[in-house]
């Protein structure tokens, strides 16, 4: 599909067939983070699955890694996977389609979900590639809980110090992760002015579940120099059904048989919705 809005519906939908046919999965954080990846794999990145192993290709690591099922969806929409074996063998004994990010799966640069690692691996991807004279991106998605992990400031402090200019990181702030609330577990406000005194350009984007609004952000992200950038998107947990949304018990769930029939009434609506906008 052209229009990206209607693609992260269609893509949702692949995300709960995933879920329901394995028994398992981080359903919350897929959905808050789906507009995210879709934005950066079909409209930012240079990479795809005819240059993925190029040295000048563009670097992303889901560092919540826990919202694999999602990134398993938008790498077969890019051409990477075959969608259908993907939700045939999705956590199955002994398939590759396991629950967090495996690199042994093409268009894969990093296992993670060991939270926390992903935004230090991109720092050391973006010295690589100013000291190799190359001109590639670096992209990390965060979830806004992961920021409990000291590693992320070491990171961040690392990133600002050595002016990483081709370095953009994302934080899902969906304000919920699998105990609660972030602001009840472990407080993540000001984010900005955090961000900011490590040396980072910050990106507030309101509705980061909006393909428009990312994608102006991720393209300002592109023109600041001598620094790099943090977009800060305020999304929702479980978006695209009020079944889901906003609430901490989705974090990892497989829906009823009631539920699936409403989640995949919801998100067919909001599909044909962005089709006819």
């Amino acid at each position: 599909m052209k229009n990206l809005k209607a693609l992260a519906y269609k893509l949702r939908e692949d995300v709960i067939d995933m879920i329901v046919e394995g028994k398992a999965g981080h359903i919350g954080g897929d959905m808050s983070v789906m507009e995210i990846l879709t934005e950066l794999y079909f409209d930012q990145m240079n990479i795809g699955p005819d240059n993925m192993e190029a040295p000048d290709r563009d670097r992303f690591i889901l560092s919540k890694g826990h919202s694999v099922e999602a990134y398993y969806a938008v790498l077969a929409e890019k051409g990477f996977l075959d969608i259908k074996d993907v939700i045939a063998r999705f956590s199955r004994f002994g398939s590759r389609y396991i629950g967090h990010p495996n690199n042994k799966l093409p268009g894969i640069e990093m296992n993670s979900g060991s939270l926390g690692h992903g935004l230090p691996v991109c720092v050391g991807m973006a010295l690589a590639a100013r000291t190799d004279g190359r001109n590639y991106r670096v992209y990390t998605v965060m979830g806004d809980g992961e920021l409990a992990e000291g590693s992320v400031w070491e990171g961040a402090m690392a990133a600002g110090h050595y002016g990483l200019d081709n370095l953009c990181a994302v934080v899902d702030r969906n304000r919920l992760q699998i105990s609660g609330n972030t602001e009840d577990v472990m407080g993540q406000e000001d984010l900005r002015e955090r961000f900011r005194s490590f040396r980072w350009h910050v990106i507030d984007v309101a509705d980061g579940n909006d393909i428009d609004q990312l994608k102006a952000a991720f393209e300002e992200a592109k023109r600041i120099k001598g620094r790099p950038t943090v977009l800060i998107a305020n999304t929702v947990k479980g978006k695209g059904s009020p079944v889901m949304e906003n609430k901490a018990d989705w974090h990892h769930r497989v829906p009823s048989h009631e539920e699936l029939k409403q989640i995949r009434k919801d998100l067919e609506e909001r599909k044909e919705e962005a089709l006819r906008d």
